[in-house]
C-alpha cells in the first residue's frame, strides 16, 4: 500500500512538473507579445482554476474547513500561488533565459532546508547527495542547451531578486504545509488556495485585465492562455497536491528538474537544438538524484 501510494505521487509531481516545463515557455511567448500583462495573465489563471475547482467540488461530498485551517489555507494561498506566480511571470521578462533557469535550479536546496527547520524533516547525507547529484545535472543541461529566444536580453537585479523571491515562497510553501493538505482532499484545499490568490490579485489586476485591446489578441495567444489555465494551473495545482500528501517536501521540489528536460525535449522536436551524450547524461543524473532522496529515509539515516 505504501509504494503504491509513493507511486501516486511521483507520477502526479511527475505530470504536473511535465506540464509546467511547457509553461514556461507559452508564459513567456504570452509575456512577451505585450499585449497580456503579468498580472492580468495571473487573475485568468486565478479566475479559471477558481472556478473549475468549486465546480468540481458540487460533484463530490461536502467537505467543511475549520476556521484556524482557513487561515493558514490563507497563507498557503499567499505563499505558494500569489507571490510564487506573480513574482515568476514579472521575472521572466527581466531575465535571460539561462540564468532564470539557474535561479529556478536553485528550489530543490530551499525546500529541503525549510522544510528541516518547520516539519523537521532531517538532511541527511544521502538526502543532500541527492539533492547535488540533481543540481549538478540540471546546470549540466541548462549551460550546454540552446535555449528558447523568448528571455529578456540582458539579466535585472530586480529579475534575479524576483526569480529567487520566487523560489523561496514556493520553498516556504512545499516545506510549511504539508500538515494541513493531509487534513483535506484536494479539490477543498485547492478551491479554497485559488479562491484567496484570485481575491488578492483583484485590486491589482482588474484594471489590467480590462485595458486589454482583446481584438489585437492573435489566436495563438488565445490558445497558450487557454493551456495555461487548463493544463497548467487546473490540473497541474490538482497533481501537486497529491504529490504532497505522499512524498516528503524535497522529493516533490526535486521535480522541479524535469522541467528543463522538458524544454530540452521539445526543443529538440522543433528542431532549434540537438540531443547529446551530455543531455542524456544530465538527464540521468536528475533522476538519480530523485532515487537518491527518495530512497533517504524520512528520520536517522546518514
Amino acid at each position: 500500500m505504501e509504494k503504491n501510494n509513493q507511486f501516486l505521487g511521483h507520477a502526479a509531481c511527475l505530470g504536473a512538473y511535465i506540464i509546467f516545463g511547457l509553461n514556461i515557455i507559452l508564459c513567456k511567448d504570452i509575456a512577451l507579445s505585450k499585449e497580456i500583462p503579468p498580472i492580468a495573465l495571473f487573475v485568468f489563471r486565478a479566475a479559471g482554476a477558481t472556478a473549475l475547482f468549486w465546480i468540481l467540488s458540487m460533484f463530490l461530498p461536502k467537505e467543511k474547513m475549520s476556521q484556524k485551517d482557513l487561515c493558514l489555507t490563507f497563507l498557503a494561498s499567499m505563499l505558494g500561488l500569489f507571490l510564487t506566480q506573480i513574482s515568476f511571470l514579472k521575472a521572466i521578462t527581466m531575465t535571460t533565459s539561462i540564468d532564470a533557469s539557474i535561479m529556478s535550479s536553485l528550489n530543490p536546496v530551499m525546500t529541503m532546508f525549510v522544510a528541516a527547520i518547520f516539519i523537521h524533516e532531517p538532511i541527511t547525507v544521502k538526502k543532500a547527495g541527492g539533492v547535488a547529484v540533481s543540481l549538478c545535472g540540471v546546470l549540466l543541461l541548462i549551460f550546454n542547451s540552446i535555449h528558447i529566444n523568448s528571455g529578456a536580453d540582458h539579466t535585472t537585479p530586480l529579475g534575479l531578486l524576483l526569480m529567487f523571491c520566487n523560489g523561496l515562497a514556493f520553498a516556504l510553501y512545499l516545506g510549511i504545509f504539508k500538515p494541513l493538505i493531509s487534513k483535506y482532499s484536494v479539490v477543498t484545499f485547492m478551491k479554497w488556495m485559488f479562491l484567496f490568490s484570485l481575491v488578492a490579485s483583484l485590486p491589482l489586476g482588474l484594471k489590467p485585465v480590462m485595458e486589454i485591446n482583446y481584438g489585437v489578441i492573435e489566436p495563438k495567444v488565445y490558445l497558450e492562455i487557454g493551456y495555461v489555465v487548463l493544463f497548467a494551473t487546473f490540473i497541474a495545482y490538482f497533481l501537486i497536491p497529491v504529490g504532497q500528501k505522499r512524498l516528503r517536501p524535497t522529493i516533490v521540489s526535486l521535480y522541479n528538474y524535469v522541467q528543463p528536460i522538458i524544454a530540452m525535449v521539445v526543443s529538440v522536436i522543433i528542431g532549434i537544438d540537438r540531443l547529446t551524450w551530455i543531455k542524456v547524461l544530465a538527464t540521468i543524473l536528475v533522476f538519480t538524484g530523485v532515487a537518491l532522496v527518495n530512497r533517504s529515509r524520512a528520520a536517522g539515516q546518514n
